[in-house]
């Protein structure tokens, strides 16, 4: 009981701001609709003369009135429709007994259950008018006129009998139609505010997951940034160490070797365009990372379309690759985006990477696939090999961490890890369009195995 009622809860609800007017409304309906089945009673002849009609819509009044007030002040209401419907009782036993009212005060009960704020007070409230109602039936059974009508109508010839005694079924009818009618009430206001209760939890859940989700994405864009910086940093600093080396060495063969000179020269020249390419291809990303426009004089950034290019370097290095692309319809890598090309290429550099360098394998497969256009299309790279991990090459794991961020940035999936068959699969698949409106990270899967250490970076 304890654990339904939830007497240990600071959790208020609190009203809408329109729930005064929508109140306010039901009240003077809820009034109308029982002065109307009032006049029927009473065109009917259900009503007894002598109570003047003022006095009868006196007592609707007190009923409905209260109704307006059930969500801002529930307590309150409840008591106030519980003194109205006993004076009522008493005065006008025809009125209390009509539908519209019984109505009207098992909304009062039900209203004080669902918005209560202190559950401790409303209980004791509840017991209260649970005390007074069924003391009030016991004195009517006990010491009032209740069991003489019951005995009159016992007496009537018309009267049907039946296997139990009247007066106790009389007594046993009545007490149960109200622990139906009162338990009704407080159970089914205690169950409305339980749900109400965990929406406002399921809620707050959501809320705090969007901002935990927005953080992580923030997040994870910060770390890419930092990734590519790193990058930045490594690539830029290699190529200028060997312009200086190349530098170096023209410098002291100039005079006694034109020719060296000159090949050593060159090669510091190779060296330095290939270090401003990589850098102004790095300082775009994180420029479009920033949501600017890149300057139009950059080269772009790898696609889908460089893959083979890749393919013969790394063939030429010594690793056999085999490329082949699925395309649906046979256009269909042209629809595949810049960030969507891009992590593409990268997928299948990294991982033929890992191959040459933590894997015994002596050949790789890589496969394209794309398929249809626009938010219902795919694009997929799967990158396979035959081979074991090689003792002591472990990597830092940053070309792994960099994987994950950029196939998680655009909604895609990503799988690492061993083959039934022996060997090992990177497989990405990335939407060729991202969904608006669907910005939350739950939604975006990415698979890990357990993998080997040939699918970490070592750089």
């Amino acid at each position: 009981m304890a654990e339904f009622f939830v007497l240990d809860s600071g959790w208020v609800r609190v009203p809408t701001s329109g729930s005064r007017r929508r109140d306010g409304t039901g009240a003077l309906v809820l009034f109308a609709i029982s002065a109307l089945a009032l006049e029927m009673l009473r065109s009917g002849g259900g009503l007894r003369a002598g109570t003047p009609v003022w006095e009868e819509y006196l007592g609707l009044a007190a009923m409905s009135a209260p109704i307006a007030f059930r969500r801002r002040f529930p307590i309150g209401t409840v008591v106030a429709s519980s003194v109205a419907f006993f004076v009522v009782g008493i005065r006008m036993p025809d009125v209390a007994l009509q539908l519209s009212v019984q109505a009207l005060y098992f909304f009062a009960l039900f209203s004080a259950m669902a918005w209560a704020r202190d559950r401790r007070v409303v209980l004791l409230v509840m017991g209260g008018v649970l005390l007074l109602m069924f003391g009030w039936l016991a004195y009517q059974f006990l010491l009032g006129s209740a069991v003489s009508q019951i005995t009159e109508e016992i007496a009537d010839p018309g009267r049907t009998r039946g296997a139990v005694n009247p007066i106790l079924g009389a007594v046993a009818y009545t007490f149960l139609v109200n622990i139906a009618y009162f338990g009704g009430a407080v159970l089914g206001g205690q169950a409305a505010w339980n749900a109400a209760r965990r929406r406002a939890r399921l809620a707050a859940q959501a809320e705090t997951l969007r901002a935990q989700a927005a953080e992580l994405k923030e997040h994870a864009v910060v770390e890419e940034r930092l990734r590519i910086a790193r990058e930045l940093h490594d690539v830029v600093a290699h190529h200028v160490s060997v312009m200086g080396v190349q530098a170096a060495a023209a410098r002291r063969v100039l005079d006694v070797d034109p020719k060296a000179a000159s090949s050593a020269l060159a090669s510091v020249e190779s060296s330095a365009r290939e270090a401003v390419t990589e850098m102004r291809a790095l300082l775009g990303t994180l420029r479009q990372g920033e949501r600017l426009p890149a300057e139009p004089d950059r080269a772009p950034e790898p696609s889908v379309d460089a893959i083979p290019g890749l393919v013969d370097q790394v063939r030429g290095q010594g690793l056999d690759v085999t490329f082949s692309i699925v395309a649906n319809p046979p256009d269909a890598a042209a629809d595949v985006g810049p960030a969507v090309g891009l992590t593409l290429y990268r997928t299948v550099q990294e991982a033929l990477h890992n191959v040459r360098r933590h894997s015994t394998a002596s050949a790789a497969t890589v496969v394209l696939r794309v398929s249809g256009s626009g938010p219902s299309g795919f694009a997929e790279v799967e990158v396979l090999d035959a081979g074991r991990p090689r003792t002591g090459t472990s990597g830092t794991g940053l070309g792994l961490l960099g994987m994950r961020e950029r196939v998680a940035s655009l909604d895609g999936s990503l799988e690492i890890g061993p083959r039934a068959t022996g060997g090992f699969r990177v497989r990405v698949r990335l939407p060729l369009a991202r969904r608006h409106g669907d910005e939350d990270p739950a939604e975006t899967s990415a698979t890990l195995v357990p993998a080997r250490e040939p699918v970490e970076s070592g750089r």
